[in-house]
């Protein structure tokens, strides 16, 4: 099968918990769907959704730490209270992204909007763009990815999280399923692609 893998980096990167809302923010270990195809929207300038592109990919860091950082809370008209607050980052990020659709190449090679790795301070550049083939194979090894749930080989945290985000103000998300975050090394038998030039399977999400 062949795809475009875009390998992106950064300095940091943090992917909201949607289970935490106040207090301490911890990151995802991966970003979420919604990260990938708003990462997306942002190289193309519009608004791209799993039913216009498929999608793998696979996220490093080499490691995670905490900072301090002030949030402006609106409590009325033009008053605003601060509230500082610990927040988890991942140093060093790395995402493999991994799509069939060869459009994509223009987009990523000369992006409309800023690429961002979570929030809108972590701004993140596109290392390399190559076709390479994935292999189709009857075992492979998961790691540092999202997959849906459930699978009886699979471990990692559960986490209910959605796809992508409506186009419109409040944004709404949409398509909101279990996933597992596969953060360790997962062997898993049974059809599947695999980049084995990296030496790690790659599951495509999102429909033509």
């Amino acid at each position: 099968m062949e795809v475009l893998r875009i390998h992106i980096t950064a300095w940091v990167a943090s992917f909201r918990n949607p289970l935490f809302v106040s207090g301490f923010q911890p990151t995802l270990p991966v970003p979420p769907l919604s990260t990938i195809y708003g990462l997306i929207s942002a190289a193309c300038g519009d608004y791209i959704t799993p039913d216009k592109a498929s999608v793998g990919y696979v996220f490093q860091s080499k490691g995670m730490s905490v900072d301090l950082e002030t949030i402006y809370e609106f409590a009325g008209k033009l008053v605003a209270n601060p509230n500082i607050t610990r927040r988890q980052f991942l140093v060093a990020p790395e995402l493999y992204l991994y799509t069939s659709d060869m459009w994509l190449e223009d987009a990523f090679r000369e992006p409309r909007y800023p690429l961002l790795l979570g929030r809108s301070t972590e701004l993140a550049s596109v290392d390399s763009i190559e076709k390479i083939e994935l292999d189709h194979v009857e075992e492979t090894v998961y790691t540092g990815t999202l997959l849906p749930f459930p699978s009886g080989q699979l471990t990692g945290t559960l986490h209910a999280l959605p796809t992508h985000f409506t186009n419109e103000i409040p944004r709404r998300p949409q398509g909101i399923r279990p996933f597992i975050a596969v953060t360790k090394e997962n062997r898993y038998k049974g059809e599947s692609l695999e980049d084995r030039s990296m030496g790690w399977g790659v599951y495509m999400h999102g429909e033509h």
